[in-house]
């Protein structure tokens, strides 16, 4: 069956989600909460996995993980599959505990802000969720790293790291003040959050602007066995389209605008088209669009002339 490519890397912010099998809960009381965390901090000293924000919901969790080593897969399936050992042996089931496969979307964390826009993500969840309730301070709901970020240094986990987050937030110091001035302009935003900024993450495969998803794209390898799918596949297989026929146009000596001046059965294309057909999989409607070659099956015939 395919599967949705995994971007790894070293170094790499990944913002993950997992739900449980049917929507049913992973967490059935403080218990699993504790177990989960437990869980993670093993996980975390397993891979070097440093955690930027986490929110434990009752029947999905979210995680901003930085990985220092490309490891997010190896990592994520131990605690997937050890955490969902612990839970069926607590509570005597069996089979499986998640649906399908975790999503991760990955982070441009080059201090543009997008770091700092998927962490207020997930310590807003338990407000969207309303389970923050009116008059109550967003600490109140402890099952998030929202109140980790509130508590003095030597109180957090260690595997929590803070520093990245503040310093998006322009908090310079780790300090009472400092975590105050944290605090109070996230009491106001979950009084003004309409979630029109969060829609991105929902759905994307990368968070970033267009130089981190162009370089993401250059580096992604994707095999061609044809099973995976997803947006960011079509993507690096565009990537490296463009990138062959930029490459082709150079050596042919020909500009963006020459494509449109030249005819449509100009060898150059059509070698050019010839190239594309061996290396990509790129559609001939896609060729013909692209190298203004005409309709695709005047393309496919300048190509099969071509092989001849």
């Amino acid at each position: 069956m395919p599967r949705k490519l995994r971007v790894q890397y070293a170094g790499a912010i990944y913002h993950v989600m997992s739900r449980g099998d049917r929507r049913e809960p992973i967490f059935e009381d403080d218990q699993d909460h504790v177990r989960f965390l437990e869980t993670l901090a093993q996980a975390c000293q397993k891979t070097g996995w440093q955690v930027h924000a986490w929110c434990l919901m009752r029947n999905h969790f979210h995680l901003v993980v930085e990985t220092p080593q490309p490891n997010l897969v190896e990592g994520m399936k131990w605690l997937l599959g050890t955490y969902t050992s612990r839970y069926n042996r607590r509570h005597k089931e069996f089979g499986h505990l998640f649906s399908g496969r975790y999503k991760s979307l990955v982070v441009d964390g080059s201090g543009n802000g997008y770091l700092k826009t998927v962490c207020d993500y997930v310590h807003l969840n338990a407000v969207r969720a309303k389970l923050v309730k009116q008059g109550q301070e967003m600490e109140a709901f402890e099952w998030s790293s929202y109140p980790e970020y509130l508590k003095e240094p030597g109180q957090r986990a260690p595997w929590l790291r803070v520093d990245r987050l503040f310093g998006q937030w322009r908090i310079p110091k780790d300090s009472e003040a400092g975590r105050r001035e944290f605090a109070r302009p996230m009491e106001e935003r979950r009084h003004q959050e309409d979630g029109k900024e969060f829609k991105p993450i929902a759905r994307g495969w990368c968070f970033g602007d267009d130089a981190f998803r162009r370089e993401l794209l250059e580096q992604m390898e994707v095999g061609p066995s044809g099973r995976h799918y997803g947006s960011e596949v079509f993507e690096a297989l565009e990537a490296k389209a463009e990138r062959i026929i930029r490459e082709g146009l150079a050596k042919a000596g020909l500009s963006e605008e020459d494509l449109e001046r030249t005819p449509k059965g100009d060898q150059r294309k059509v070698k050019l088209a010839a190239e594309l057909r061996t290396n990509t999989t790129m559609t001939l409607d896609w060729m013909a669009r692209r190298l203004r070659m005409g309709t695709r099956g005047y393309a496919r015939w300048l190509l099969e002339r071509k092989s001849a």
